[in-house]
Order: C-alpha cells, then sequence, then structure tokens
C-alpha cells in the first residue's frame, strides 16, 4: 500500500499527520514497559528473600543493572544495522516489541534462569525497538523541516508519558503487591503496544520497509563531502580486539562478583594485577589509538569538527555517569535513608497531589487517543480497539491504586515514587526550554554542557547535605524527602540542557555519509556511562561504610561541577573546531 507523504498530513490530529500518535502510543508503552521494571530491578535484587527479592548485596545489584543498561544502548547498533540494511525500520519495531513482551513475561516468572533470559530479551529487544521509532519519523517529515521539531516535542511527551506512568504504576504493584506483578504489567502494554502499531502499520505506507539495495559506494564517490577514508585491516582489527574486550569486561563485571571470583575472565592473580581493570584499560587504549591513527587523515575542518564531537562525547559520559544514579543509588537512598511514611494533614496532601499526578496526564492522553480515533477508527479499527483496552485496563489499575492508598490512614511513598518526578517536570519545562533554545538568549553549545553539568552537580550536593547526618556504616535513616525532590528537579534542569540537543550537535558536525559512524561512537559513549553508572553505585557502598554515604554524592557534585566549568573555559578552543556551526 503506497501512500505519498503528503497524503499523510491530510488526515491530521493537533495539525499532525495521524501516523505520528500511532508511534506515540506505540513509544509510550515501550518507554511505560522499560522504565516501569527499571524501577524495580535494582530493589528486586536488593530486597530480603522475606520481601520476595534474592537477598543480593547492593554492589552485585549495581553491577548487574550497569551492565543491562550499557548493553541496552549498545545493542542499538546492531537493531539499527539489520533495519537498515536487511528488514527496515517496521519490522525492527515489530521485532523489538515482541522480544521485550517476551522478556517482561520471563522475568514475571523470578527464577534465576527466567530473570537473566528476560534481561538478555529486553537487550536485544530495545535494540531494535529504541533507534527505528525515530528513523520513521525522520521519513515521515522528510521536506517538511519547519514541523520536525513540533513532531519530535510531541513524542518527546509520549516518551516520557510512558515512563511518569510506568514508575508509577509497576514501582506501586511492584512494591505493594509483589515484584512478578511490576514486571508482568510491563509487559502486558509493551504487547499492547506491539499490536495497536502492527495493525496501523499501513497508515505509514511505504515507509520503514524492507530497504532497496543502493549503490552506496558511487554516492559516497560522487557527494560534495570530504574525501573518503576507508578503515584499513590493521585499524578494522584494533576495533574488533577493543570490542571484544570491552564487551567481554562488561559481562564479566557482575558475573565475577556474583559468582565471588568462581568465574572471572580476568583473574590474572598469579601476575599480581588486576585483570578487569588491565582489560577495559586495554579496550580505551585501542580506541584512543584508532582515534589517534583516523582523524588526522580527514581534512582540517572535518578534523576539527570530529574533535569537538570527541569532547562533547566525553562530557556525555559522565553526565549519564551521574544521572544514572537515579534508578540505582538513588533508588535505595529513597528506600532506606528517606522518611517516606507520612501521617496526617502531610498525609491527606500526599494523596491529593498523587492523584493528580496520576489522573490529569491519563486525562489529557486520552484525549489525545480519542483525537486519533475519529482520524484513523474507520481504517485501522483493530489497532484502535487494542488501544482502547489498553487505556481502559490503566484506568482501572490506576484508580484502584488511588483508592487502596485513599483508604489508609496513613500514606506510605513508595521508593519508585521519586523517579516519576523526572518525567513530570520535564513535561511541565520542556516548553519553556524549547522557547529558550528559539529565542535570541540561546547560549551556544558549551555553555549549555556547562549549565547541564552545574545543574546536575546542584543536585547531588543537595542529596549530599540532606545525607551528611547520616553515620558511615549506617544501613537505615529517616532524611526528609525534600532533598529527594530537589534532586530530580534539577537534575532534570540539567537533562534538559543536554539530552535533547546533544544528537542534533552530531548530526550538524559531521558530513553526512558519517553521521551513522558517529551516531554509533555517541551511543557507544552513553553505553560507557551507563556502565559507569553502575560502577559509581558499586564505589557508594564503600565510601559510605567508610566515610560516610554523603561523602559519595560529593564526589559527585565535585566530578559535575568540575567538568561543567571546563565546558565553559573551553568555550574558544571548541567554537574555533566547530568551524561557524552553533
Amino acid at each position: 500500500m503506497s501512500i505519498d507523504i503528503n497524503d499523510m498530513f491530510k488526515d491530521k490530529v493537533l495539525g499532525h499527520p495521524a501516523g505520528l500518535f500511532v508511534l506515540f502510543f506505540t513509544e509510550m508503552w515501550e518507554r511505560f514497559s522499560y522504565y516501569g521494571m527499571r524501577a524495580l530491578l535494582v530493589m528486586f535484587f536488593t530486597a530480603s528473600l522475606l520481601d520476595g527479592g534474592w537477598g543480593w548485596p547492593r554492589e552485585h545489584a549495581y553491577a548487574i543493572f550497569g551492565t543491562y543498561t550499557s548493553l541496552v544502548y549498545l545493542s542499538t547498533l546492531l537493531g539499527g544495522y539489520f533495519a537498515d540494511k536487511k528488514i527496515g525500520y517496521r519490522y525492527a519495531v515489530v521485532i523489538g516489541a515482541l522480544l521485550m513482551t517476551l522478556g517482561h513475561g520471563a522475568m514475571a516468572i523470578e527464577t534465576p534462569f527466567f530473570i537473566y533470559l528476560g534481561l538478555t530479551l529486553l537487550v536485544f529487544g530495545s535494540g531494535f525497538f529504541k533507534p527505528n521509532m525515530t528513523s520513521i519519523i525522520s521519513e515521515m517529515y522528510k521536506g517538511k523541516d519547519e514541523k520536525k521539531d513540533g513532531a519530535y516535542t510531541i513524542f518527546y511527551m509520549g516518551v516520557n508519558a510512558g515512563a511518569f506512568l510506568g514508575i508509577l504504576l509497576c514501582g506501586y504493584l511492584g512494591e505493594q503487591v509483589g515484584w512478578r506483578w511490576g514486571f508482568g504489567l510491563a509487559g502486558i502494554f509493551m504487547l499492547f503496544g506491539l499490536l495497536q502499531f502492527w495493525f496501523a502499520q499501513n497508515i505509514f505506507g511505504d515507509i520503514g520497509t524492507k530497504p532497496v539495495k543502493v549503490d552506496t559506494a558511487a554516492i559516497e564517490l560522487s557527494a560534495d563531502e570530504p574525501k573518503l577514508n576507508p578503515f584499513t585491516q590493521l585499524q578494522l582489527v584494533l576495533i574488533a580486539v577493543a570490542g571484544l574486550l570491552g564487551i567481554s569486561w562488561i559481562f564479566n563485571d557482575p558475573i565475577s562478583k556474583i559468582s565471588e571470583g568462581a568465574y572471572n575472565l580476568f583473574d590474572f592473580s598469579m601476575f599480581g594485577m588486576e585483570g578487569s581493570n588491565l582489560a577495559i584499560l586495554s579496550a580505551l587504549g585501542l580506541f584512543v589509538l584508532l582515534l589517534v591513527i583516523r582523524i588526522p587523515k580527514y581534512d582540517r575542518i572535518t578534523r576539527d569538527r570530529m574533535l569537538a564531537v570527541m569532547f562533547f562525547a566525553f562530557i556525555t559520559i559522565f553526565f549519564w555517569a551521574i544521572f544514572e544514579q537515579a534508578p540505582s543509588s538513588l533508588t535505595i537512598f529513597a528506600r532506606d535513608y528517606t522518611q517516606r511514611i507520612l501521617e496526617g494533614n502531610s498525609a491527606f496532601i500526599f494523596k491529593i497531589v498523587n492523584t493528580l499526578m496520576t489522573v490529569i496526564p491519563l486525562g489529557i492522553i486520552t484525549g489525545v487517543l480519542w483525537l486519533l480515533f475519529k482520524k484513523t477508527f474507520s481504517k485501522y479499527a483493530l489497532s484502535n480497539i487494542f488501544l482502547a483496552v489498553s487505556f481502559i485496563i490503566i484506568w482501572a489499575i490506576a484508580l484502584w491504586m488511588l483508592s487502596v492508598e485513599f483508604g489508609k490512614e496513613i500514606a506510605e511513598v513508595p521508593a519508585s515514587w521519586f523517579g516519576v518526578l523526572n518525567s513530570l517536570f520535564i513535561i511541565a519545562f520542556a516548553p519553556l526550554f524549547s522557547r529558550w533554545w528559539e529565542s535570541k538568549y540561546n547560549p551556544n553549545a558549551n555553555m549549555k554542557y556547562a549549565i547541564g553539568m552545574v545543574l546536575l552537580g546542584i543536585g547531588m550536593a543537595c542529596v549530599a547535605i540532606g545525607a551528611s547526618s547520616i553515620e558511615p556504616g549506617a544501613k537505615t535513616a529517616s532524611v526528609s524527602m525534600i532533598w529527594l525532590i530537589m534532586v530530580y528537579f534539577f537534575h532534570t534542569m540539567g537533562e534538559l540542557c543536554i539530552s535533547p540537543v546533544a544528537l542534533s550537535y552530531v548530526s550538524k558536525l559531521v558530513p553526512g555519509r558519517m553521521i551513522a559512524m558517529m551516531f554509533g561512537i555517541w551511543y557507544l559513549a552513553v553505553a560507557i556511562g551507563m556502565k559507569l553508572a553502575g560502577v559509581f553505585g558499586e564505589a557508594s557502598e564503600g565510601i559510605a561504610q567508610s566515610e560516610g554515604l554523603s561523602y559519595f554524592f560529593w564526589i559527585l557534585t565535585a566530578v559535575a561541577v568540575g567538568l561543567g566549568v571546563l565546558s565553559a573555559l573551553l568555550y574558544p578552543v571548541i567554537k574555533k573546531l566547530m568551524h561557524g556551526v552553533r
């Protein structure tokens, strides 16, 4: 079925093609499932056996969490390749959604085999799903650049609505009813997202279908771009060895810790050295050597712009390493060190706020669903029916949760609840930041990164101050909730300065034929940051025992603010390297 791109803009919802909202709801349920499960993972591993968890030390949970989130981003390279070269964006989305549905279902069984199987399926599922939704949007808006910003803003709202609802409801069920209910609910809505996408896919016409082979070499040679710099055999060997060492280290880190050394790929103790550190440092060294060999071979402007990308990628690694303390060390801080039991007026106020936070977003999204129904029900009835059923279920769960909480005299705030603040603040403040970027006061790239990292540091300073009364080695405390609320506020402001604009700079700074490769390097940087988040979380346990938890958060504060200051100071250098790109 062939549909002209211009024809897609005839049936509009809020000024955009109805197909955008098919993607909106598909992505919303995928984010619901991902963030819902992510909110529970570390708590499930560290909960006592009596509470239905595995009773792991926190270090083990942080290690496997870092490996999981890192592999999610690395797998996008595989999913993106198959979508571009073999199966097309649509089938990649379908395969990814199916794998994630099976993954959540496996995790609901809660045995070790099925938990690990579930995490594996989720990694590959995310790899196929994540990079290809935005690719479909990009194809839909070809030749309509003036509409792209609005489209991505709407799509971004879907992302955050899904994350918000997933953390809120999966987190509540997991903590209050049972872990399997939280994991299982995530899978149910991933399945609904898959079905509504599958039965409405013809709305995209030929977009995202199986790619047609083209002579890419001829296109690259004829393009008005810098000369080609093909990989030599030596460079390919360096990539292979560095990649193998890096992947091995990512897997070996949690396996060696959980097995207490019984399985360790890098056991070099006989040589008197820490093999794991040697492996990752060797991988990093080989990657740097590859850059040293390749980058000087480009023309001056391309070389300089690639160096600018590398600088931003370096800052990005530490941004995500600190920001991703949210589902790990900050969630444990919320569970074990935060006063979450509210009584009297405080309990009543929280119940009202929680009700408004749940009902208002759901009401708005349901209104968007009704607008989509009016445009698409006659052609895609089955897709609409599955979507309607999913919303009936989500409303039923939300109202049940609220009624249960209102029936209690006190209010116990779930530890996972604080995670919803990030999505809530994004939805509230993203339009203001968008207007800032479009105004004459729009800061340059370095200053956006500087502001973002300083805000990240201020957030960590808040929790460091809040944790200052916790003695070294303490297992529990009753710190005020206000400190965590401030953390998520400042971290979200920092995210809005960095995350939405990061890939935009990559696309501006490198030639068109190199974008795929540079996006790959960028996702590699994000993956390193995700794994580093787990490493930081592991380090927090030892630091908390010897120096106190506050000291750990002050270290992260110093790293974030230091990198923010560095970014600001290097503005003249990076500006020169960017050669006019703002």
